[in-house]
């Protein structure tokens, strides 16, 4: 696994490579937003452990272009704060960090929280099933999902790892009403750390791209009050 460390404070750059390091993981480090969208750019890493201020281009800025590029490995973003005020910490989901860890931290804590971030794609691993409504088809075993856009013609959907669990999870329960901490205990269980609204940011983002009009969902539905529902005609599996 490639992680690559965007921070600007050299001793702390320097802990965070040592200890996932020590922990068999490859890192590379960057000082700036710009260094740290050049070497993504070129390396593709698997993680980011992403500092909220940077010089020249702060931690949202560069999380938000990594997530608007296409065609590219969308890895999972760790985000640091030396804040820690909810504020920074919404703001920094919202963007598309999967998680945040807020400054000072324990070197325990960092691994557990990386461990936990590279684990989610596996746990859906090993399976070998075909889920198919009206308008998708999901092959577990080639971890693979498609969109019929008429009778003669499907999109290969480009979706980061987590956000094809999510869509295996709704799907393979249609019309079932699923609250953030029940999609939480499914897609991340025990590994889980953080604040359980960054399932909204995930419902958004997969949203954009699997609805032709995310800002009036056909498929992904909002139960107000309650979570969120699968709904499209004719699933089995």
């Amino acid at each position: 696994m490639k992680i690559l460390i965007v921070e600007d404070d050299g001793e702390i750059a320097q802990l965070i490579q040592q200890t996932l390091e020590n922990e068999g993981f490859s890192c590379e480090t960057a000082r700036d937003g710009w260094g740290a969208l050049e070497w993504f750019q070129n390396q593709q890493p698997d993680l980011l452990v992403l500092d909220l201020m940077l010089p020249g281009l702060d931690g949202l800025e560069v999380c938000a272009r990594i997530r608007q590029q296409s065609g590219v490995k969308d890895p999972y973003i760790l985000m640091l704060t030396a804040k820690g005020e909810e504020i920074d910490r919404v703001i920094g989901l919202s963007t598309g960090a999967d998680d945040y860890l807020v400054k000072p931290f324990s070197p325990r804590e960092l691994v557990a929280r990386v461990r936990a971030l590279l684990r989610r794609s596996l746990r859906h691993g090993g399976q070998s099933q075909v889920y198919r409504t009206t308008h998708f088809t999901i092959d577990l075993d080639q971890h693979l999902a498609y969109r019929q856009l008429d009778p003669q013609t499907s999109e290969l959907l480009d979706l980061s790892p987590l956000e094809f669990n999510l869509l295996v999870t709704l799907v393979s329960y249609p019309g079932r009403v699923w609250n953030r901490t029940q999609l939480i205990d499914k897609l991340w269980g025990d590994d889980f750390f953080g604040d359980e609204r960054v399932v909204d940011t995930h419902i958004a983002r997969l949203r954009k791209k699997i609805e032709p009009d995310p800002t009036h969902p056909q498929f992904i539905k909002t139960v107000v009050g309650t979570g969120y529902k699968f709904e499209d005609s004719t699933t089995d599996k």
